[in-house]
């Protein structure tokens, strides 16, 4: 396997950045996942590492070694796409083996590679199936397979679950767990399904406008943003940010409620405090620190999503555990676990951001 570095590297089009002194270390072994808004540079960085992408600066090593100028079948990179890519008049074992054929291996040398690839991917039973026998999820298990025939240094994938429907997402979710597991490869991986990231990552890479606004392990980015981008950005449903102004004993939110934060060290330049939906109760008319109206009530059966509408400071989303039975226009009083708020100065720089 690879040990793969990035120093401070840059990408342009012209004079249009698209990311912007990129400085990454990925472990042998290790699974990291690129993750943000499109058009922030995660494919990008990708087929950079691929070498799909010149460099325009900075350098990237595999193992110490540079490879800026290393073409990509020399890198020994193996890379998994969003399309299958599959060839249509092919079964499954040619497919897988395919790569193996142009090199002009020894057919049983092919045969043993692709009978092992298959059996790690449950596909031993239909390497005679063309790909239209196949279903989505079967596809790019044969695409998957088609990389892991080469035994690579690295693994990419580039959104692989993007186009398979929900049931097959978690199906193939879990699959590509296990093959982690099984290879202790190397992988890098780019999506922007929140699930994805944080059930798959040993170490998530959140990038915003050709930046790394943070690296971390999932329960890192989740309970210690370094920023507000990343408290919104990771987590589903999104963290509540609500406009604050600092107090002696925590913030005041802008209907008039106090709210104690004896944890925030320095709240002079407290200007927005945040809080995830799981992370706000229900309370009793006399216990609730703030109140409002139940706008829309989505009963998920495990859990209960609440859209409350609070005078004074627009919608909040509560998420409680369990069937609440809420209805629309009913009166909710609420209450913060303000031991796992988040407080934001004005340029959006976490204060703090560690539970207590």
């Amino acid at each position: 396997m690879a040990r793969i570095e990035l120093r401070n590297v840059f990408k342009h089009y012209g004079r249009t950045e698209v990311l912007r002194d990129i400085s990454l270390d990925i472990e042998d072994g290790e699974f990291v996942v690129l993750v943000g808004p499109s058009g922030c540079g995660k494919s990008t960085l990708l087929r950079m590492i691929a070498g799909l992408e010149p460099i325009t600066g900075g350098e990237f090593l595999i193992d110490g070694e540079r490879m800026n100028e290393v073409t990509p079948r020399n890198r020994d990179i193996a890379m998994v796409f969003q399309s299958y890519a599959l060839y249509p008049h092919m079964d499954v074992a040619r497919n897988m083996g395919f790569s193996m054929e142009i090199r002009r291996d020894a057919a049983e040398k092919r045969r043993v590679r692709v009978t092992e690839a298959a059996k790690t991917l449950g596909l031993g039973a239909l390497l005679d199936r063309l790909p239209k026998a196949l279903s989505g999820g079967q596809r790019q298990r044969v695409a998957m397979g088609r990389a892991i025939i080469r035994d690579p240094r690295a693994f990419l994938f580039d959104e692989p679950l993007s186009n398979l429907d929900a049931a097959l997402r978690v199906e193939m979710r879990l699959e590509i767990a296990r093959l982690h597991q099984r290879l202790a490869a190397t992988m890098v991986y780019v999506t922007h399904d929140q699930v994805e990231a944080l059930t798959l990552a040993d170490r998530i890479v959140v990038l915003e406008g050709g930046d790394i606004q943070q690296v971390g392990t999932p329960l890192d980015l989740y309970e210690r943003p370094a920023n507000r981008f990343v408290a919104r950005f990771i987590g589903s449903p999104t963290m509540n940010i609500l406009e604050a102004t600092p107090t002696e004993t925590g913030v005041e939110l802008k209907n008039g409620a106090r709210i104690d934060l004896p944890q925030v060290p320095d709240r002079s330049t407290a200007r927005q405090l945040g809080i995830r939906p799981e992370h706000i109760d229900l309370a009793g008319p006399e216990s609730g620190q703030i109140s409002g109206v139940a706008d829309v009530v989505e009963h998920l059966g495990s859990d209960t999503n609440i859209y409350v509408d609070v005078p004074g400071l627009g919608p909040l989303m509560v998420r409680a555990h369990g069937n609440v039975p809420l209805r629309p226009r009913d009166a909710v009083s609420l209450r913060f676990q303000t031991g796992n708020a988040h407080v934001f100065a004005a340029d959006g720089t976490a204060l703090r951001s560690a539970p207590v």
